[in-house]
């Protein structure tokens, strides 16, 4: 069945239930502050809440250019992360340089130096534990400034996403279940017909497809989510997915898309969120964002 939309890149199931503790008194809006810092914090590593609420104490900056990565879109600032995600960025870019016409990945959004919410585009990559891998395969890795703020990557959906369309490869299966077999890996998102096609291909081990879960969008890129560190007991993992591929459930939603059902007539238009203020994080994400 699916599940009402976040927005842009919030992914997912519900996170448990937390005792993180919040500010209770300052109702500064948080993605103003969080996305007016231009450099992580002098703190111990640490992600601090759930993936659509909270930051991420002294991340790390992924690189502008490696061997076998570029971040993109670099006027955003957004190439910080815990450093397991730098580090899990940088493997998974290793991995895909092995697939024939993939020089490495283009890397997208991953969080703010800080994390915490964003001036625009995503719900989630607040704690340093997301990254967007573009789907476009990398020919060249040695683009300009320019160039990063101009490419765009390619979408591989068809039929607003119930079917693959042909710029899908077999390389782009095999960079995503190389995502998916990293045990820092919680989740993968993308879209429902990336999913089925995968399910249909996959000829060998199917444990990794567990990870990979159908999502509104993410036909430009998957979203990748790792677990949270550990030790950081601050930090709030989603409940496991359900057991098995999760393929049925993937051509659910696929066949949903093909027959829409009836909307119902008695839903009530949803409420909009209120934009997150520094009270509604947890309390440690005031020191971060003060700290020098």
């Amino acid at each position: 069945m699916m599940i009402a939309a976040l927005a842009a890149c919030g992914g997912g199931e519900p996170a448990p239930r937390s005792n993180v503790t919040v500010s209770s008194s300052d109702y500064r809006p948080a993605k103003q502050l969080f996305g007016a810092v231009s450099a992580g914090s002098r703190q111990s590593s640490e992600s601090f809440g759930s993936y659509a609420k909270g930051c991420v104490g002294g991340a790390a900056q992924l690189p502008e250019t490696g061997a076998t990565w570029q971040a993109m879109r670099l006027s955003r600032n957004r190439n910080w992360g815990h450093p397991q995600l730098v580090d899990f960025v940088q493997d998974l870019s290793r991995k895909a340089a092995r697939q024939p016409g993939w020089a490495g990945i283009y890397v997208g959004d991953m969080s703010q130096p800080r994390g915490g919410p964003m001036l625009s585009g995503h719900a989630s990559h607040q704690i340093g534990l997301d990254a967007d891998i573009w789907m476009l395969p990398p020919k060249r890795l040695d683009l300009s400034a320019t160039e990063r703020e101009n490419l765009s990557s390619i979408s591989m959906r068809r039929a607003n996403g119930a079917y693959v369309n042909s710029d899908w490869t077999p390389q782009h299966h095999e960079v995503i279940k190389a995502a998916a077999s990293d045990p820092r890996v919680a989740r993968i998102f993308v879209f429902p017909g990336a999913k089925v096609q995968m399910c249909k291909d996959e000829t060998g081990d199917r444990a990794w497809l567990n990870k990979v879960r159908p999502w509104w969008g993410h036909h430009y890129h998957f979203h990748v989510r790792l677990k949270c560190p550990a030790g950081d007991n601050s930090c709030v993992n989603q409940a496991p997915p359900p057991a098995g591929d999760g393929c049925a459930d993937a051509q659910v939603w696929v066949n949903n898309i093909l027959n829409p059902p009836p909307p119902d007539p008695n839903a009530k238009p949803a409420a909009p969120k209120a934009p997150l203020t520094m009270a509604g994080l947890p309390a440690q994400c005031s020191s971060v964002l003060s700290s020098h």
